[in-house]
């Protein structure tokens, strides 16, 4: 008897149950189906009686990595940002819902702008600079990061999406050295590393044994280090009326805020958000 894409939808769901909620294993099969297959999630009940014995090698493969917690987006080595798809991999994070919605705040506060100059700080895929860049018109790109793996990643991505981007391979701890007084933006953006060691405990292995802990991890004593880096660097190098935006630690908005307060940035205020956590932060210079 032919193997059925319902054979192979039962065999996920009896290796992955320990490691997944049935609804999330149904997910990923429906997605890798569609990478692998181009069969449509929503026309999959008319095809999953029919014979997937083509596939089925790969199919396999594919679950064998997945029991070892290894994330589906860099099995695939690509995930979806924003309508768009990215190039991730072991030296990058897998793009969020939650910087998508950092992406879609920007381009609601400057939708009707052009010429804008924009940095993103720890741009890991590169996945903010480069949609920013594809919706803002004629906007002047700027993205850095310390990973020399990440960088190439996120070059690789500018190129698939013909975007111009400026990248700079270097550690914003050391911004002092990286651009002229005179150098300014409109947009200051972050996404960095806050993640502190005591909230191990509450994530999946497949983010703690495959995405870069130095993208998501800060030490328990300086917790927001890189926020106060980086907003000493938008300090002098926002232009007056500029903004500055970071995704946050959700356990730790109320702090994040008063930093960026102290240093003398107006308005700054916490965004929550789709599940209701503080999430972003918005400050005028």
């Amino acid at each position: 008897m032919a193997t059925t894409w319902k054979d192979i939808e039962t065999l996920y769901q009896q290796q992955l149950h320990s490691l997944y909620p049935i609804e999330e294993i149904k997910a990923l099969f429906l997605l890798i189906i569609e990478e692998i297959a181009a069969i449509n999630p929503s026309t999959y009940t008319l095809e999953k009686l029919n014979s997937a014995e083509t596939f089925a090698p790969q199919l396999t493969s594919i679950l064998d990595e997945l029991r070892t917690s290894k994330p589906i987006q860099h099995i695939l080595g690509k995930a979806d940002f924003y309508g768009l798809k990215f190039e991730v991999n072991e030296h990058t994070l897998i793009p969020r819902q939650e910087t998508e919605e950092l992406v879609h705040f920007i381009l609601q506060d400057y939708k009707k702008h052009a010429n804008l100059k924009l940095i993103d700080i720890g741009t890991g895929s590169g996945c903010i600079p480069i949609t920013l860049k594809k919706k803002l018109n004629n906007s002047d790109v700027w993205a850095i990061d310390i990973s020399i793996g990440a960088m190439e990643v996120a070059k690789r991505n500018a190129n698939s999406h013909n975007q111009n981007v400026n990248f700079i391979l270097a550690d914003i701890l050391e911004w002092e050295f990286l651009f002229s007084e005179s150098q300014g933006f409109d947009i200051v953006v972050s996404n960095p590393p806050y993640i502190t060691p005591n909230e191990m405990n509450e994530m999946h292995s497949n983010v703690l044994n495959h995405e870069p802990h130095t993208a998501l991890f800060v030490e328990e004593t300086a917790p927001l280090i890189f926020y106060d880096y980086i907003t000493d660097f938008a300090l002098y190098h926002l232009n007056e009326g500029g903004t500055l935006y970071f995704e946050i630690n959700q356990y730790l908005g109320i702090e994040t805020a008063e930093l960026i307060r102290k240093k003398g940035f107006q308005d700054v205020e916490i965004f929550q958000d789709i599940n209701g956590a503080d999430r972003m932060i918005r400050a005028k210079r």
